[in-house]
């Protein structure tokens, strides 16, 4: 209807001026009706032509209303441009499900001290407070990397009834996220960092993926007591993911038992130094305490491991030995030295170089093995074999090739680092 009321916009039919009936009265008083038309006044001509001009006016204007009033009737939607289709779907593209656990796409457009205001197309802004901004704890939401601008996927927790704006949650999603990523981890056996957080009379509490993991006293490796190990990482396995009983438990012991089965004599690991004594420094490689005795950092004499070691220093070390009965490491930098002394004068070499001198280290093991092997040999005539002084045994029989079996050169198994 209002295009209707638009067509006829500025369309009226003003009145006869007073002085034309006045004319007209006049006219017909001093004329007689039977006189001929030839001596009618121009002026009463002039009238009557304005009259009828109006009234066609008149008579058009009420044939306009009546077409508008037919096509009103018979086709109200002709000539708009917005239909009802238009509006159903317009209302479709701005409406969504308020309900609680419902996930909608917002954008924030300010920050403030405790949350920040998020649009999600409603009749009001939605609001994010800094509480479950994230899953971690945080002091305002731009630690989350919450800024203006920022598009992203909310899900309804809740309505503030003081102005029916509706209240959402990243930290919920996020949750979400850390239990999907658990399971996975679980599922793969994977040996993952978690910081001691906690303690009870049971055991830790580590915090993995940002949940609360439990490790019973029964899953923990070391020996140290429960207050030693807070804010400090150490390894760990999933035993136990169950979103649905919010329940996480965790092992340190089959972590530590993973880690173990990687250390091979001559291996080459990152280690942490933990603590100094005066017989030597113990390191933490990979969750589990090795003993740097003194006597293996260096070539040259070492009279105060301060000097040369300080507690949270990373640094290159070797396996020498590991008694996995009674779960102990024991390491070298020694081995790894370029040239005599180095670790005290040059760490830093030390470091550069390990996989390299411990290649070296290895070689000369399996050649000094190869030579008791081939000692065993001369021991046994009815072997038939001999060892020259190459260290090549003949003569040679069918299985053999004829160049003779190099015994100073084996398979070599590569450096780990844990």
């Amino acid at each position: 209807m209002a295009s209707l009321a638009q067509q006829f916009t500025g369309l009226r039919c003003s009145p006869l001026s007073s002085s034309s009936s006045r004319l007209s009265r006049r006219a017909a008083k001093n004329f007689p009706q039977n006189k001929s038309s030839s001596s009618v006044s121009p002026t009463i001509v002039a009238a009557v032509a304005m009259s009828s001009g109006q009234t066609r006016e008149r008579l058009e204007l009420k044939k306009m209303f009546e077409d508008a009033y037919e096509r009103c009737r018979t086709a109200p939607m002709e000539g708009v441009a917005f239909t009802v289709d238009d509006f159903a779907a317009a209302i479709e593209q701005y409406d969504f499900n308020s309900e609680i656990g419902t996930r909608v796409k917002g954008t924030v457009f300010k920050t403030e001290a405790n949350g920040a205001l998020v649009d999600i197309s409603a009749k009001s802004s939605a609001y994010l407070s800094v509480e479950q901004a994230c899953i971690h704890r945080i002091k305002h939401v731009e630690e989350a990397g919450i800024v203006p601008g920022m598009v992203e996927e909310f899900v309804i927790i809740g309505e503030n009834e003081s102005d029916d704006s509706l209240l959402l949650s990243l930290r919920t999603i996020q949750y979400e996220l850390a239990w999907e990523r658990c399971r996975q981890l679980q599922a793969e056996d994977v040996v993952v960092k978690a910081k001691v957080i906690g303690a009870n009379k049971g055991g830790l509490v580590a915090m993995v993926e940002g949940l609360r993991g439990f490790v019973p006293f029964s899953q923990i490796s070391s020996k140290a007591a429960a207050e030693e190990l807070l804010e400090k990482e150490i390894p760990l396995k999933f035993v136990e993911v169950d979103e649905e009983q919010t329940k996480l438990v965790l092992s340190n012991r089959k972590a530590v038992a993973d880690s173990q089965a990687q250390l091979g004599i001559g291996s080459v690991v990152l280690g942490v130094v933990q603590s100094l004594k005066p017989y030597g420094a113990f390191i933490d490689i990979g969750g589990i305490n090795g003993l740097l005795h003194v006597s293996q950092i260096s070539h040259d004499r070492v009279s105060d491991i301060a000097t040369v070691l300080q507690p949270g220093d990373t640094l290159k070390v070797m396996i020498l030995s590991h008694d996995r009965d009674r779960g102990r490491v024991s390491l070298s930098t020694k081995k790894l030295e370029p040239t005599p002394g180095d670790m005290i004068r040059n760490p830093k070499l030390v470091f550069e170089k390990a996989e390299e001198m411990a290649q070296t280290f290895r070689q000369r093991i399996a050649q000094a093995e190869a030579m008791a092997r081939a000692d065993m040999l001369r021991f046994q005539p009815e072997s038939g074999l001999t060892l020259s002084s190459e260290g090549i045994l003949g003569p040679l029989g069918s299985d053999l090739p004829d160049d003779g079996v190099d015994l100073t050169v084996g398979d070599v198994p590569p450096a780990v680092d844990l």
